[in-house]
């Protein structure tokens, strides 16, 4: 079965307060986007699909997939305003025989082997699954006014990571009606915030999740470069002991 990966890059990363984009920084003397990258490239994915800011696909063509030879890279598109529109656009840049494709933040660079395999493990069962972890912290529903009006039972509360995986056709069948629907969602105040998002408004699948790891986290702000950093530290680490063990 044909697998492919969607990988975003075409935030602006506001948030992070930095001059370039976030997912050019440097962490641990490569940029950000390159560790979800390899990941993706050494694993069994089959083609990889990398979305990037309207102007960037020469640069991240030279400076990124021939510099580091990531030779699964079919494709180098451009992303839209919305999270959404840079998906859509990722999907039609995909291999059509493809069953499965995994859509991951780029600005996750902590992503494992173990996840993908996990997450592909139960895609063939059902669908549509996307990676997380339950939260460890008491959650408060808060009104417009700042305060707290409800706390849900935290043993059934999940946030969620990606990769967010689903079967290639239809997801894509569901984001090109995203994109029909769109200024008609947007009148209703429907905000798609995810890729599970579109597959709960457009269809009854139900989406099934799966383990991801506290450490698969998405670097937003300043402070998440130095976790990142140790996270990506720890697992170089481990990579080097399975080495010296076989």
């Amino acid at each position: 079965m044909k697998t492919a990966a969607v990988i975003l890059a075409a935030g602006k990363g506001s948030r992070m307060q930095a001059d370039i984009p976030k997912q050019y920084l440097t962490v641990n003397g490569k940029p950000l986007i390159y560790y979800a990258l390899r990941t993706f490239q050494n694993s069994f994915i089959d083609e990889i699909i990398l979305v990037v800011s309207p102007g960037d696909i020469t640069y991240c063509r030279s400076e990124i997939i021939e510099k580091y030879g990531f030779c699964k890279v079919t494709h180098i598109v451009e992303g839209g305003s919305q999270r959404y529109h840079s998906v859509c656009n990722g999907l039609h840049a995909v291999n059509p025989e493809t069953e499965y494709v995994f859509i991951h933040d780029g600005a996750r660079p902590c992503v494992s082997d173990d996840i993908l395999q996990r997450v592909y493990e139960e895609v063939i069962h059902y669908k549509a699954c996307v990676v997380g972890m339950p939260v460890k912290d008491t959650i408060k529903i808060a009104d417009a006014e700042g305060f707290a009006v409800q706390t849900p039972d935290r043993s059934s509360v999940w946030m969620i990571q990606t990769p967010q995986v689903f079967q290639y056709a239809m997801i894509k069948e569901l984001y090109d009606r995203l994109i029909l629907q769109e200024n008609s969602l947007l009148r209703q105040g429907v905000n798609i915030t995810d890729d599970a998002m579109v597959v709960e408004t457009f269809s009854d699948i139900r989406i099934r999740l799966v383990e991801g790891s506290y450490t698969n986290i998405k670097v937003t702000t300043p402070e998440d470069i130095a976790l990142a950093e140790n996270f990506l530290s720890q697992k170089s680490v481990c990579r080097a002991d399975l080495k010296e063990k076989r």
